[in-house]
């Protein structure tokens, strides 16, 4: 793979992501899918999947998992409903998490990324022990497949995601680094957060936010990439102080305006290819 390829967060059918349509009209070549539903995640759906994306010379570099349930509402909704860390589904979630890593396998792609939710603060309780347990063990169910995890950055401060990859010391455990997530939701001055976690970023979203009024109660607001208080460049500039050669992928979430969407797509691409003549010094 060529280092710094762009790409943007697709989805096969409606949901989110941008259609693969989109992708091709745009002339990028990479994207992060997001995992359709288990019945959605037939062996039909795949070979048709990686049909079209050979038709437009593009690849897969992370599969997400979505799972029914999931909130994103508040940030108090989140807490409650996303990722591992809601203890009355992650039986379930586990189970489905190595369904979606065979259908990653299928697709032929070694990366499955997840917002894990919001890690319990308590160290030394049973819960946080368990958490970090269901990781190893899906980890090593990934590692068995030459897969890798990689963690969203969002809901939790660098020094406690940090400590927990610490924790679970799985060699196949990674980042996907989201500078605007950390303003969204709180949890830290992004530039920081990406110099401290640098060694585990794998994968990244170019995607940008500004701050509420209340970091960590209320929401902050998703801006186009490169308007708001995340810093585009700076952020280039600590990716390649990181050491870091992956994707570049942009992440514009309003499916509800896909007209918009597509163009703020555009402009973001257009931003990235800039800056990585810039900084990079590669076209």
């Amino acid at each position: 793979m060529d280092k710094y390829p762009v790409g943007v967060f697709a989805s096969i059918g409606a949901g989110l992501g941008v259609r693969l349509e989109v992708v091709k009209e745009l002339g990028i070549h990479s994207v992060q899918l997001c995992c359709p539903h288990k019945e959605m995640r037939t062996q039909e759906n795949a070979r048709d999947f990686i049909a079209k994306l050979n038709d437009i010379g593009a690849t897969i570099s992370v599969v997400f998992c979505d799972f029914k349930g999931e909130s994103y509402a508040t940030i108090q909704k989140t807490r409650e409903t996303i990722g591992l860390v809601p203890k009355e589904t992650r039986a379930e979630r586990k189970q489905e998490i190595r369904e979606i890593a065979d259908f990653a396998k299928t697709l032929g792609c070694s990366r499955i990324g997840i917002h894990i939710g919001f890690i319990p603060h308590e160290t030394d309780s049973d819960d946080y022990r368990d958490l970090v347990g269901s990781l190893q063990e899906l980890a090593d169910y990934l590692a068995a497949q030459d897969q890798a995890f990689h963690l969203e950055t969002g809901q939790e401060t660098a020094d406690g995601l940090e400590r927990f990859l610490s924790d679970v010391g799985r060699e196949n455990v990674f980042i996907n680094f989201d500078p605007a997530n950390m303003i969204l939701y709180g949890s830290g001055e992004p530039l920081p957060a990406l110099k401290k976690l640098g060694k585990w970023v794998r994968s990244c979203h170019c995607k940008d936010a500004k701050w509420s009024a209340e970091p960590g109660k209320e929401w902050g607001a998703e801006v186009p990439f490169g308007t708001g208080d995340v810093n585009a460049k700076e952020f280039f500039k600590t990716l390649k102080e990181v050491g870091y050669e992956g994707p570049l992928t942009i992440e514009r979430e309003i499916p509800a305006e896909p007209e918009r969407q597509k163009a703020e797509i555009s402009q973001a691409k257009d931003l990235i290819e800039g800056l990585k003549r810039e900084i990079f010094g590669v076209e």
